[in-house]
């Protein structure tokens, strides 16, 4: 790996050479291709534009930030600027580089809405965004190309994966019992986290930083690994359990007015920050893995459940009529 990593950290400085003057652009559209950006989007799409379209999207970029977070657990592999003190770090990351997380994630959001829209225009527009957002991942110094290109396979590979199985996955998943359902859910959560704890504890054991690593890698990138880890396993079950216990409880209608749809971004928004700011207050900062676990649960809890149930009794949602997490607002 390390004559690979030498030969492409050649090509990073060379796209980094291309002038500062990019940089500011760069940290733009790098943004597009960001979690923090998406979870912006993703509760205003679920809570304001169409509530079928928000849940099944935010489970499917959720289950791909999820395989990221695993493999970048298991893989191991350096950040550019990490590995060679020539590149200039203009960001800054955590957690291990590959595959790259916003190329996967790109992937996935954007080709999901692009595939839902079937516009050829839209499908162009989202593969020139994906395009750029792996440029400026180069520029900022934080992936290699091998990294993107990993996470632009894997990317496509889940996505293909949800367009065609997602409407069978889920007609199977409405015939089985809430238990059942909720017990699946708690499972398919603790695997990943589980699986990176005995990784870590058992395979990689004793790891330490390689001497040819020479740029500032992160003091803990492994208790990093772990905490990005739990903090999705706990995002996933919040969704999944959320999303379940509302179509049971018979979904809800995100149309209204625009004054409505807006209130209802801010109400369930200062909601998320409310749970965060308590969560961050109450656990110790050594709470690791369990602690990010356990927050990220009450806040996809909130998003996906408790927040659309308190829209509908302050009558700033209505109950819709139909197939309620398919084809309906």
């Amino acid at each position: 790996m390390d004559v690979m990593w030498g030969a492409e950290s050649g090509a990073v400085r060379w796209v980094q050479g291309w002038g500062s003057w990019l940089e500011p652009f760069m940290q733009a559209v790098t943004a597009l291709g960001s979690k923090a950006l998406f979870v912006a989007l993703l509760p205003l799409l679920f809570w304001s534009v169409h509530a079928g379209l928000g849940a099944r999207l935010s489970l499917v970029l959720l289950g791909s930030a999820t395989v990221n977070s695993v493999a970048k657990a298991l893989l191991y592999a350096p950040r550019p600027y990490w590995y060679d003190p020539g590149i200039r770090p203009l960001s800054t990351e955590s957690t291990f580089g590959a595959p790259s997380g916003h190329a996967q994630l790109s992937v996935t959001f954007w080709g999901y809405l692009a595939a839902q829209s079937a516009r050829r225009a839209v499908w162009a527009g989202a593969a020139v965004l994906i395009a750029l957002v792996c440029l400026s991942r180069l520029y900022l110094g934080v992936h290699f190309f091998s990294d993107i290109t990993l996470g632009l396979a894997l990317g496509a590979l889940l996505l293909w994966a949800a367009l065609r199985y997602e409407d069978a996955l889920l007609r199977r998943w409405r015939a089985l019992s809430l238990p059942v359902r909720l017990l699946l859910a708690v499972a398919a959560s603790a695997v990943p986290v589980g699986l990176v704890a005995a990784y870590q504890a058992v395979l990689r054991a004793g790891w330490s930083v390689p001497e040819e690593w020479a740029g500032a890698v992160p003091p803990d990138v492994t208790g990093e690994a772990l905490a990005h880890t739990g903090a999705l396993g706990g995002a996933l079950l919040g969704a999944v359990a959320g999303f379940t216990v509302l179509d049971r409880r018979g979904w809800y209608s995100a149309s209204g007015s625009l004054i409505t749809r807006a209130a209802r971004y801010v109400t369930g928004i200062t909601g998320v920050l409310l749970i965060l700011a308590v969560a961050r207050l109450a656990l110790p900062d050594t709470a690791g893995a369990a602690g990010e676990y356990a927050v990220y649960l009450l806040v996809s809890l909130w998003a996906a459940l408790g927040a659309p149930e308190l829209f509908v009794r302050l009558r700033m949602a209505d109950r819709p009529d139909g197939d309620r997490a398919g084809a309906q607002a």
